[in-house]
């Protein structure tokens, strides 16, 4: 019996701790899942960088000045940015300076064509008096010998040597000539004048007073009424001596051609050629097409 109780007691011990020992276990794994949750729903902790490379690195907002090289979205963005800022900023002036450059180009060579041309073109009175009466329009007097007849104008091609008013050329032959006129050097050749322009050489209207020895051979001869002129490429000489002398036009010459350059000028019902100041009148003379140099005079 006492046997039989010792074994009972020893049985009852050992459940006894075996149990304890369970709980022991469930208490410890229940503890261990709890701080396993515990973790999973803790914020992780950012820390900065160790020297180590420990720790859940911070992200690094800040936007830094692109360097050479960067491929960055941020870098790239302000990059280009910055670029086209530049080069925006370098064309808007380099086109500012472009266009003032052409600008004075075209001043420069309108300026030339036309202060030459006042004094190219500007008409010398002619002493016959005039049996027809002017045209009158707008408080201007306009002056001819013949009626006027309309046709369109043409202008007349003097050859492949000949050139228009502004024609520009790259290179003279050596035929051309230096005359200087009032401390301003021209080059001549063939009958046609030029002035040095930037990188070659411009075709201008000649000046009066310019003197040559030789006048080209297809030259009209034309009757002022006091005195011949001979004609070439919208051009007037005087014989002056031994040499011929650019002069202007005198009102009633007539011509058969005019150059390039001409500008058709309608004035009330009649239709002008104007090259400059000057104005020519359409006309037919002996049944022959032809231009007459107009007087114009400010009505009284």
């Amino acid at each position: 019996m006492k046997t039989i109780k010792n074994n009972l007691s020893n049985t009852a011990l050992i459940c006894l701790m075996g149990s304890l020992f369970l709980i022991s276990i469930d208490s410890a794994a229940q503890r261990h899942a709890g701080e396993r949750r515990a973790v999973r729903e803790r914020p992780a902790t950012q820390t900065r960088p160790g020297s180590n490379g420990s720790g859940i690195k911070k992200p690094n907002n800040k936007i830094t000045r692109p360097s050479a090289g960067t491929n960055s979205r941020i870098g790239g963005n302000n990059a280009t940015n910055n670029q086209n800022r530049t080069v925006n900023r370098n064309t808007n002036i380099s086109g500012s300076t472009v266009n003032r450059n052409r600008n004075n180009v075209n001043i420069n060579v309108n300026n030339s064509v036309h202060v030459h041309n006042n004094r190219n073109t500007y008409v010398r009175p002619n002493p016959r008096p005039y049996v027809r009466p002017p045209y009158r329009y707008n408080g201007y007097r306009y002056n001819c010998y013949h009626p006027y007849y309309p046709r369109p104008y043409h202008p007349y091609y003097w050859g492949p040597v000949w050139h228009p008013w502004g024609f520009f050329v790259a290179t003279l032959a050596v035929t051309a000539i230096v005359v200087s006129v009032e401390n301003t050097q021209y080059h001549y050749d063939q009958g046609v004048w030029y002035k040095p322009s930037s990188g070659g050489y411009t075709a201008v209207p000649a000046p009066v007073g310019a003197t040559i020895n030789n006048i080209p051979s297809g030259a009209e001869t034309v009757n002022t009424g006091t005195v011949n002129n001979y004609y070439y490429g919208g051009t007037y000489y005087e014989k002056d001596g031994s040499s011929y002398k650019v002069v202007p036009p005198t009102a009633g010459t007539v011509v058969d051609n005019l150059p390039e350059g001409g500008e058709e000028v309608t004035i009330g019902d009649v239709k002008y050629v104007k090259f400059g100041e000057t104005y020519y009148q359409p006309v037919q003379v002996d049944g022959k097409d032809k231009y007459e140099v107009v007087l114009v005079e400010k009505d009284k």
